[in-house]
């Protein structure tokens, strides 16, 4: 189960909640997508095509053709020493580590590439269309249909593992969207005090049990930057195996700070998931960030330029001018005036 915290605008989360998708229909794995939002037949009609074929150097131009391995350079050519011996976490195609499959977001996925696999769809007017009244349990309307379709799905096209004799066992990939938002009836997204303040965690607790039980697999975007209640988002991270966050450099100080040009938001990694064990694994690198090149979207180690100007830009001039002023005692007069210290 991953959990994944949307940007604030839903721009970048939206295309890992496609990218999830699409790598499901090049390994040939059932695909179940429920939105309350956008409907699923335009989700798997937007899906990136992907690059079936290591000529992404002729496919992809400008920055992402000049690229080249960090292994190309013999060892005295390599500057920066202090980063010689740190792990390698660039997922992208021009690494030598190949890390599932490359997709191209100026490209949509051809239909042929469906016909391969099933889908299945849960939009949510048209369920209340058909069915207006459900008995639910302390559970929100829409929560409960949407784990009795995932049920169904699970049991009737054998993800549950029954008959493995008679089918051949393939992965179930769910994918919900914007989770918890209005457009599902609940109201965590916009009151500090919901009426149905255990829903969402009962339904997470219930598709747990699912996943666990079946082979499949599920992303589930939520608008956390909405959600106001602390202890609802703390009982939400304990019941997903993996959390991760999106923070968008858009409308903020970091889209025009050149600190961050060569990127478009940082990736927040809370929670890492260590199955069939008490304990949750802890991720030993903290700074990721994620940019969108012309074709490819790619997640980083995060590596900040050096400062060698005469004006500090790592911090604000009247977060620095406070300090000074807190300094001036122990600095005597280095520290007066408007005269900036960088350490």
């Amino acid at each position: 189960l991953v959990f994944t915290e949307e940007d604030k605008y839903g721009l970048y989360s939206n295309l890992l909640f496609k990218y999830f998708l699409a790598e499901g229909v090049i390994c040939g794995h059932d695909l179940f997508v429920a939105s309350a939002k956008e409907h699923p037949d335009n989700i798997l009609k937007e899906l990136p095509a992907p690059l079936l074929d290591d000529t992404h150097r002729n496919e992809l131009g400008g920055e992402e053709a000049t690229a080249v391995k960090s292994e190309d350079f013999p060892d005295s050519m390599k500057i920066a020493w202090r980063y010689q011996n740190l792990p390698k976490m660039e997922a992208s195609p021009t690494t030598s580590t190949k890390f599932g499959h490359y997709y191209d977001v100026s490209k949509t996925m051809s239909p042929e590439l469906f016909q391969s696999i099933k889908w299945h769809s849960f939009y949510l007017p048209e369920e209340l269309s058909l069915q207006p009244k459900m008995k639910t349990c302390n559970m929100n309307s829409a929560y409960a249909r949407l784990l009795q379709s995932i049920q169904r799905i699970i049991y009737q096209e054998g993800f549950d593992g029954s008959d493995p004799q008679k089918k051949q066992k393939n992965i179930l990939r769910i994918g919900i969207q914007s989770l918890g938002s209005m457009l599902w009836g609940d109201d965590i997204c916009s009151s500090d005090t919901p009426e149905n303040i255990h829903s969402l965690t009962k339904f997470l607790y219930v598709l747990r049990g699912l996943l666990r039980k079946s082979l499949s697999a599920c992303i589930i975007t939520v608008p956390a930057h909405l959600i106001q209640n602390k202890a609802i988002m703390e009982r939400v991270t304990n019941l997903s195996d993996m959390v991760v966050g999106l923070e968008s450099f858009i409308g903020s100080e970091r889209e025009t700070n050149p600190l961050y040009k060569d990127y478009h938001g940082l990736v927040h990694v809370h929670q890492i998931p260590r199955l069939n064990s008490l304990i949750c694994d802890v991720s030993d690198t903290k700074d990721l960030a994620f940019r969108l090149k012309r074709k490819l979207f790619t997640i980083e180690r995060l590596h900040l330029p050096p400062d060698l100007s005469d004006t500090v830009s790592r911090t604000s001039k009247q977060d620095l001018a406070e300090s000074a002023k807190l300094l001036s005692s122990g600095c005597g007069a280095m520290a007066i005036g408007k005269k900036h210290l960088d350490f």
